[in-house]
């Protein structure tokens, strides 16, 4: 599958994908393929009529933490709500609470354990951010958890320092305290170390305000650090127009955004992540506003914002599913939401797409028509998924 501008899904039928040094070379019908590809190829991935797409890029994840939620999930069941059980001290908290008790090698089984299930579906790359220490130490472990999950699943994991996604108990009477711990400890040393791409905020009521999440984002932009922002997710705060002008790299949730939020989405090329599972996971009612971000031309990304709360989600063919169902979505939006939309957020212009000088990360599929990608529910038709050019999961030499 590559883009042409007569089909939505860019088909190109009896295909050959040329790869070398963990780049695609060639794209093309076999017929056309010069006769060198074919017989100078080391190894070779016979596909038996299925299909080939960019590997799939899950833009916004949660992945390294401790235990899990499902009885605060039973007491939703029951008719509590998410922002009752987190006014509670439950919620982000309780998640806070068992990342810090978890020592590093626990964390890192449990987040490549999550990661290996991504990658069995088709990612090739993965953001993962902190969030669950909201202590200088804890998220600095977080942020060096995800880059050793990554290297040792053999796929590119971008991390994003969560600081700003709640307030942590012992700082429950001094907010600017644990701002200034944010913006003068945290974003300077994850950005001394490498160990953050971008720096995120959750801005709504039952977290941080507009003003907060503008202080830890233009900090953020002061250390070199991408932005991105929680916006708009339980209640219309005004974040997908603050993100905007920001310039932050996405908006994410956005259930609640306002068309004027649409429009400065546009202006400033902001792109909509969707997050379907956590919509569905909490019950909301209320969907994002996708056609007018489809009117505006604003790129909408979809992921699976896996975590243990508001999105245990660990399949990214579901959350293209409930892109398309919940969300309105055509499977080809959904798709590209997860391929070509989704890469330029993490700043990863060099994947999402089959086509020459593209890094070679590839999924492979027993499908018969790429639809077949966000319809099937439970059912994982990965046959191969291609690396940098390494096979990291499936096929045996053809």
């Amino acid at each position: 599958m590559v883009e042409r501008a007569d089909d939505p899904w860019g088909a190109i039928r009896d295909a050959v994908v040329a790869v070398s040094d963990g780049f695609v070379r060639w794209v093309g019908p076999e017929v056309d393929a010069p006769a060198r590809l074919l017989t100078s190829a080391t190894r070779t991935l016979d596909l038996r009529g299925g299909w080939v797409t960019p590997g799939l890029v899950d833009a916004h994840t949660h992945l390294v933490f401790g235990g899990n939620r499902a009885d605060e999930w039973e007491r939703r069941l029951q008719g509590a709500t998410y922002e009752e059980i987190a006014r509670a001290g439950g919620g982000i908290l309780s998640t806070v609470r068992a990342t810090r008790a978890a020592d590093r090698e626990s964390l890192l089984a449990s987040a490549e354990d999550r990661l290996t299930t991504l990658v069995d579906h088709g990612c090739t790359t993965v953001e993962i951010k902190s969030g669950y220490g909201l202590d200088l130490a804890t998220e600095l472990r977080m942020l060096s958890v995800a880059r050793d999950a990554g290297a040792r699943a053999g796929v590119t994991v971008s991390t994003t320092l969560l600081g700003a996604h709640a307030l942590p108990p012992e700082y429950r009477d001094d907010r600017a305290s644990y701002l200034d711990l944010v913006c003068r400890e945290m974003i300077p040393e994850a950005a001394r170390l490498g160990l953050a791409d971008a720096v995120d905020a959750f801005c709504e009521g039952i977290a941080f305000t507009p003003a907060e999440c503008a202080r830890v984002l233009e900090t953020a932009a002061a250390h070199g650090l991408a932005a991105r922002l929680h916006a708009d997710q339980l209640s219309d705060g005004g974040g997908a127009a603050l993100a905007a002008r920001l310039g932050a790299r996405s908006a994410d949730h956005l259930e609640h955004t306002s068309l004027a939020g649409v429009e400065a989405m546009a202006e400033a090329n902001t792109a909509a992540v969707l997050l379907p599972g956590a919509y569905h996971f909490l019950g909301e009612t209320q969907r994002p506003p996708v056609g007018a971000f489809r009117s505006a031309g604003v790129p909408m990304v979809v992921a699976t914002d896996l975590n243990p709360g508001s999105s245990p989600l660990g399949s990214p063919l579901l959350a293209l599913n409930f892109a398309c169902v919940l969300f309105g979505l055509t499977p080809a939006e959904a798709v590209a939401g997860m391929t070509r939309a989704a890469a330029p957020v993490l700043g990863l212009e060099d994947r999402g797409r089959v086509v020459p000088g593209a890094r070679a990360d590839l999924a492979c599929w027993a499908v018969r028509t790429p639809a077949e990608l966000c319809y099937w529910m439970g059912v994982n038709p990965v046959t191969a998924v291609v690396a940098g050019g390494e096979v990291v999961r499936g096929a045996a030499d053809g």
